[in-house]
């Protein structure tokens, strides 16, 4: 009575199991498909050429490349104010004389911005020994001076000198070398004047900053400086100078004539601006904006910073907002991305977005996404399926049996629509094929035993 009943089971299992009936286990066939395919094994030359396809990778918004701090400035200082535009109004009578007082060039104190040069004589020297750089004699190396006051020498620290002459700046570097046991003969030099500085404005070639150095500045200088006076009605001109507090003007008739005039010196901070004789509110509103940038100038360190750090932080809020809202729209999926598909016996089925502003590896987005599992994929059996075009597709097989071979994957860059796919051991197709079959099995027997 048995015979019977395994015949009934061995027919079912032929029936059902057999042909693939029961359990179709996707492979990766040239045969019968949608496109040409090539099945090609994944070396380091083939990889090679299939990275060499033109591609891409999208880009983020502007927002993540732009820091918070650009275009700061730790003393607050900005450009130049632009000039207002011009109004017209009557030509009044001529203009009256008034020359600010006569005041004589300070000697030089080395302020925040300025270049100190520190000049070696022969070899060994102390600068020599700290900075590195000088390599024969009369080498010369650049410092700048901090917002602390400060020029900071490599070895030897910083030695504020902000305040000081060159002769007692020369003199404290001195003292701080000896303190740090560098015996050395060098000379102080300002290379660049960038602390001290005088406004022109209105009718000159380019308005500008010129800078206050250890040499007198006379207006005819510092007018030169900016491209000359360049006022097509020379008549009613004038220049304005805007110095503590006060407003004075000399019309261009007397300027042109009065060499006092004309070598009148200026001093830091003074305002020059060139216009017409009945553009006083230009001239006005020239010097309120210089006001402004003076006193933003003459603000403690402390102030100059906390207001240069909220607005820092007021950028970094609005930095934060912007890539908050790409982030909403890619979680969203409102941005345009490139994806590959990772299918087969993975550990988990997915479409993968690739990454912004760089590529992707075989390797990153198997282990990124839990690998595959070894007891159920076969190491020997992965794929990366490539569209050439409309007809033909690329194949890349990867066989990792050899663990060693898993080195190329991290070569191999990944290209939008890529098809990663992991075919399963031959045990688990033919233990999947049985689990589905042996229901089966045990209704053809039952029934047989009726």
């Amino acid at each position: 009575m048995y015979l019977p009943h395994r015949s009934a089971i061995f027919t079912a299992c032929l029936v059902l199991s057999g042909c693939g009936v029961t359990y179709n286990s996707p492979k990766v066939s040239e045969n019968n498909a949608a496109y040409d395919v090539s099945v090609v094994e994944m070396t380091p030359s083939e990889v090679a050429r299939a990275n060499n396809s033109a591609y891409t990778p999208k880009k983020l918004p502007a927002a993540f490349s732009r820091s918070a701090g650009a275009g700061g400035s730790p003393r607050g200082l900005g450009s130049l104010p632009a000039a207002p535009e011009a109004r017209v109004q009557p030509a009044p009578a001529a203009l009256a004389l008034r020359l600010p007082p006569a005041a004589e060039h300070p000697i030089y104190q080395i302020g925040i911005g300025d270049v100190i040069l520190l000049a070696t004589r022969g070899t060994g020297g102390a600068v020599e020994q700290v900075s590195g750089v000088f390599a024969a004699q009369n080498q010369q190396q650049g410092y700048t001076v901090r917002d602390d006051g400060a020029i900071s020498i490599p070895e030897v620290g910083a030695v504020t000198i902000q305040g000081l002459t060159i002769e007692e700046a020369e003199e404290r570097v001195f003292q701080r070398l000896i303190q740090s046991q560098f015996d050395a003969e060098f000379s102080l030099e300002i290379a660049e004047f960038k602390s001290k500085r005088v406004t022109i404005g209105g009718a000159v070639g380019t308005s500008t900053l010129v800078p206050v150095t250890l040499t007198p500045l006379t207006l005819d200088q510092a007018l030169a400086s900016a491209g000359g006076i360049a006022l097509a009605n020379q008549d009613f001109g004038s220049i304005r100078i805007y110095r503590g507090g006060e407003l004075y003007q000399i019309p261009l008739e007397t300027y042109f004539k009065d060499s006092e005039a004309r070598k009148l010196v200026l001093l830091d901070g003074d305002s020059i601006y060139v216009d017409n004789a009945y553009d006083l509110e230009r001239a006005q509103e020239f010097y309120e904006r210089q006001i402004e940038t003076l006193e933003l100038k003459q603000r403690s360190r402390l102030n100059a910073i906390s207001e240069l750090q909220s607005e820092i932080d007021l950028r970094r809020s609005e930095l934060d907002e912007q890539r908050s809202n790409f982030q909403s729209k890619v979680d969203l999926g409102a941005v345009d991305r490139d994806y590959v598909y990772l299918t087969g016996e993975v550990a988990n089925q997915n479409r993968i977005p690739l990454p912004f502003e760089t590529t992707a590896s075989l390797a990153d987005v198997f282990y990124e996404n839990g690998g595959f599992p070894t007891t159920t994929g076969d190491p020997s059996q992965i794929y990366v399926l490539r569209a050439n075009n409309t007809k033909e597709l690329t194949a890349y097989h990867l066989n990792a049996k050899n663990i060693v071979n898993l080195t190329v994957a991290t070569k191999f860059e990944m290209r939008p629509d890529d098809i990663i796919f992991v075919r399963e051991q031959p045990i688990t197709v033919w233990g999947r094929a049985l689990q589905q079959a042996f229901p089966a099995l045990i209704s053809a027997g039952a029934t047989s035993l009726e």
